[in-house]
């Protein structure tokens, strides 16, 4: 759904692509770059090949912005009502003894289209699978830094890491978060508890702190000013991070932009990954993301 699916205008109706009932196309949804729902719902369809396969069983938070950015926002868990039938939902048990928790599966294009008419501008996905819903299949690292350090201070602290861990043999993949920080993921092998997997990357946060005196891994320093903080604690179940190349409510239209490590250089900012030029890319970093799957603290 790459070629003439991306040049969809008022012209071309989107009910050629598909059978989702489509709401307010000309709404904006993002007012400092004018971009509308339909180039919300255009943006999802060019990306689908990239993203529908990272999407695939993982269930979704979603965060929905139905007035656009700067109006009212929501997150939503739980299947909205009269969700469509060609919708995957996951059930587990929620936090009272009778309540029940229905995700939202984007297993199709129909389901990532539903959702951008949504206006779910941000897709958050678990960092486990339904098969597994309790080993994840992720490691992440949220490194997010406090004023007066800016990006490129981030750069230097995931460019550590990442010496660090392939140092060990483990390979990093690198996006950013599509707002002020950088998040780097280890695909991992099955079997993993989440808690060995968040013990890990404590112990990896703590030890470049110790060597690094503007890294701090401790939750009560994370806001401590000239710090970046590498965040283990989204490692447990049913926490989520923003999913490749979604986009991120921001008045720049960011998206969360999976990179190459040769392009991770000082200079660049999430600002320049919005949805407009995130579509003249034409390499997939994270195109070959689960066929390395690794085995940490073993």
């Amino acid at each position: 759904m790459t070629g003439d699916s991306g040049r969809v205008g008022k012209e071309q109706s989107f009910s050629d692509l598909t059978p989702v009932l489509l709401t307010n196309l000309d709404k904006v949804m993002y007012p400092a770059f004018s971009v509308t729902k339909q180039e919300v719902i255009t943006y999802y369809i060019r990306m689908a090949p990239r993203i529908l396969p990272f999407l695939f069983n993982r269930p979704l938070t979603l965060h929905r912005f139905p007035d656009g950015v700067g109006g009212e926002a929501f997150y939503e868990k739980d299947a909205p009502k009269k969700t469509p039938d060609y919708v995957d939902i996951f059930t587990i048990p929620g936090k009272s003894v009778d309540r029940q928790l229905h995700f939202v599966l984007c297993n199709n294009l129909d389901t990532l289209i539903w959702l951008a008419n949504l206006a779910s501008l941000e897709l958050h996905t678990t960092l486990s699978t339904t098969g597994s819903y309790d080993s994840p299949d992720i490691l992440l690292f949220d490194i997010d830094p406090e004023p007066p350090l800016t990006f490129d201070d981030v750069i230097d602290t995931a460019l550590i890491i990442r010496e660090h861990l392939e140092n060990a043999g483990i390979r990093l993949f690198v996006k950013t978060s599509g707002k002020k920080g950088l998040h780097l993921v280890v695909p991992l092998s099955g079997g993993h508890r989440f808690e060995e997997v968040r013990a890990f990357a404590h112990q990896v946060g703590k030890t470049i702190a110790r060597d690094s005196p503007l890294v701090v891994s401790e939750f009560a320093r994370s806001r401590d000013p000239g710090t970046v903080f590498i965040d283990y604690l989204q490692n447990a179940r049913g926490k989520t991070m923003a999913a490749p190349y979604s986009l991120r409510a921001t008045a720049g239209a960011t998206v969360s932009a999976p990179l190459n490590w040769d392009s991770l250089r000082h200079g660049i900012h999430p600002e320049d990954f919005n949805i407009r030029t995130i579509l003249s890319e034409n390499e997939d970093p994270w195109r070959d993301i689960f066929d390395t799957r690794q085995t940490i603290g073993r």
